[in-house]
């Protein structure tokens, strides 16, 4: 691998790690560009081909991740869940929990805490293009 791949490889970490972090703040692809100290074009375009999908849905895919925990380990309300992972509206919460998991959040949570069995044999990933 050539020392500039290497380096494109880095900021693509750097940003992605962040994302992991701060997922539950206002995180946009401006914010994340300057994390990885590049243009936005560049790290939408070379984020895609790092890591199979554009910074948006990975960002989604984190809140969602952190939501089926929440949603599964905690009494609290599927809004307040909403709010908490860095969601700005129940609706598109709803909405983009029921693409990536296959079922609302209510429905998730009904049949995770009858089956109380892993996340991993309860998943339904539903990714365009798989």
């Amino acid at each position: 691998m050539s020392r500039a791949a290497e380096e494109s490889n880095r900021r693509m970490l750097r940003a992605r790690d962040a994302m992991d972090r701060e997922y539950a703040r206002p995180l946009d692809v401006p914010a994340l560009a300057r994390i990885a100290h590049v243009s936005q074009a560049h790290f939408t375009r070379t984020f895609r081909a790092t890591f199979g999908e554009t910074p948006h849905r990975y960002l989604q895919r984190r809140r969602v991740e952190r939501a089926m925990f929440l949603l599964r380990e905690t009494g609290r309300s599927v809004t307040d869940i909403c709010f908490e992972v860095g969601f700005g509206s129940p609706g598109t919460f709803s909405r983009t929990f029921r693409d990536i998991v296959g079922r609302s959040p209510r429905a998730y949570r009904r049949e995770a805490v009858a089956a109380r069995v892993p996340t991993c044999f309860t998943m339904a990933w539903s990714r365009p293009g798989s």
